[in-house]
């Protein structure tokens, strides 16, 4: 499973089109070349790095055997992998949509699952 943080309209706007082309925060498919996602373990830490003023938030649990696009495991620090689609997200790949929640001091929270 990899994982894709999602602002709730930009989801929305998927609903009604089709597939998914948010790369990151404010930046599209067309933009960078691909759709940042991530491993369990990487979320919280692209949460507070690139979402830490935005809501609502969604985390798309995202099935890759299903993905019409391709996934690569890129190299964005020395050592440092994360996973990349090459292309938008057909929304039967999505398998689990969640509130990413914060606690009361604000920090996130990964949901169950």
């Amino acid at each position: 499973m990899i994982f894709h943080i999602a602002e709730a309209s930009d989801w929305a706007a998927a609903q009604e089109s089709g597939d998914y082309r948010v790369s990151t925060r404010g930046r599209s498919l067309a933009d960078e070349g691909f759709i940042h996602a991530s491993r369990r373990g990487q979320v919280l830490g692209v949460a507070e790095a690139a979402y830490a003023d935005a809501g609502p938030l969604l985390l798309l649990h995202i099935d890759p055997d299903r993905l019409s696009s391709p996934v690569r495991d890129d190299e964005v620090e020395p050592g440092i992998f994360f996973p990349h689609i090459y292309g938008p997200i057909n929304l039967d790949a999505v398998v689990a949509v969640a509130p990413l929640e914060r606690t009361v001091d604000g920090r996130f929270v990964m949901p169950p699952g």
